[in-house]
């Protein structure tokens, strides 16, 4: 027996993260300044770190019920009462291992062979895969810079198919900082509150805008009942160790969904839950500052780029920006393999999150001020020396 042969195609043929290979060339470097890992430097809020200590100080660590603890699924459909989102914490939401795990299941849980899924790219790795595990197809929407790397009703319409039964909406966007507004999403609506089509929206970088407050499909009401609402603790919060998120939906959705939450994971870490309340209920104030700082940050890394001569529209979430380096005659990955090589500087090729990334990096500012500093120095001496 061969091995190889006994692994199904639709796993051999999915490449691995386009990001890996750069975070493998770090190890064998010294004095390298990473922009490359989403992930916020800042550590867990103390109260929040202090109530999962007190949770094993207690020796509370038995599962919790399938759904989650019902006091943070409770504490979960209050908070989310801001983006005008209002859900039944009794069988409206499922708290997941990392909001990863929810777009996982919601797309189990939808397709399968014969069916696509819309990606609006770039975007996220984690889409396009998921639906591949699933035996779907998916149908890729190149997001544009001229249009802000937003979603159009146009190119939205072009893609739906008999065959459609999922869209993707990633805003606030990983890697571009891309929002969608209020107004840039009614047309959006339109599209979709006919057809028989789920949307699943992946709001982990909600709290992360700047100037503009995020918007869920969700809210809409011809929306509510045909969207899936994803979301989490990793980027608002800074507990992307803890690994929890959540999903919220229709019940009928919801349902389905924990039963693969049930066989596969029985339920999310129980001293991550115990912490999570105590971040919904008492964590605004320190999720505020954390924002001014990235806000400050963001604003640092998108001039230091115009300077340099790199073309930078400006994000408006996440923790991200997405320069474009095509006036340095290098493809993405000539880029990062170069920069990263000659001058320690890690940032990541925009084809790692699609084709239409080509001729774009992705940086972040989830790094601190005086190394967001240095690495524009360091990138400007690296252009000039092209």
């Amino acid at each position: 027996m061969k091995i190889e042969d006994m692994i199904k195609d639709n796993i051999k043929n999915m490449p691995p993260s386009g990001i890996r290979k750069y975070f493998d060339l770090i190890n064998e470097l010294d004095d390298v300044i990473s922009l490359g890992v989403g992930e916020p430097d800042f550590v867990t809020p103390w109260n929040v770190r202090e109530v999962g200590i007190y949770s094993l100080q207690k020796g509370r660590t038995h599962y919790s019920s399938n759904a989650g603890f019902i006091e943070l699924r409770q504490e979960i459909a209050s908070y989310l009462k801001r983006y005008d989102l209002h859900y039944d914490p009794s069988n409206q939401i499922i708290v997941t291992v990392g909001g990863s795990e929810g777009i996982d299941i919601a797309l189990r849980t939808l397709v399968g062979p014969g069916d696509e899924v819309i990606v609006p790219e770039p975007s996220f790795v984690a889409y396009k895969g998921c639906t591949a595990f699933t035996g779907a197809t998916a149908k890729v929407i190149n997001l544009r810079e001229e249009d802000q790397f937003k979603l159009t009703a146009e190119l939205l319409e072009e893609a739906i198919t008999p065959r459609t039964k999922v869209v993707i909406i990633p805003f606030p966007n990983n890697p571009t900082g891309a929002i969608m507004t209020r107004e840039e999403l009614e047309p959006i609506v339109e599209v979709l509150k006919d057809k028989d089509i789920i949307a699943i929206s992946d709001e982990i970088y909600s709290e992360l805008t700047y100037g503009e407050d995020h918007v869920s499909i969700a809210s809409f009401p011809e929306m509510k009942d045909k969207t899936i609402v994803i979301n989490g603790f990793s980027k608002a919060f800074a507990m992307t160790g803890w690994r929890l998120g959540y999903v919220c939906g229709h019940p009928a959705l919801i349902e389905e969904m924990k039963k693969i939450h049930q066989y596969a994971l029985m339920c999310a870490p129980t001293t991550a839950q115990y912490a999570a309340i105590e971040a919904l209920r008492n964590c605004d104030k320190e999720v505020n500052d954390m924002v001014k700082e990235y806000n400050r940050r963001r604003r640092v890394m998108v001039n230091g780029f115009r300077k340099i001569g790199l073309n930078c529209f400006e994000p408006l979430g996440a923790f991200y920006v997405f320069p474009s380096i095509q006036s340095t005659g290098l493809t993405s990955d000539e880029f990062c393999e170069g920069l990263l090589k000659e001058e320690r500087v890690l940032v990541v090729p925009g084809t790692a999150f699609g084709d239409c990334g080509e001729g774009f990096v992705r940086a972040c500012y989830a790094s601190s001020y005086e190394n967001i500093v240095e690495a524009l120095k360091r990138i400007e001496r690296f252009i000039k020396n092209i």
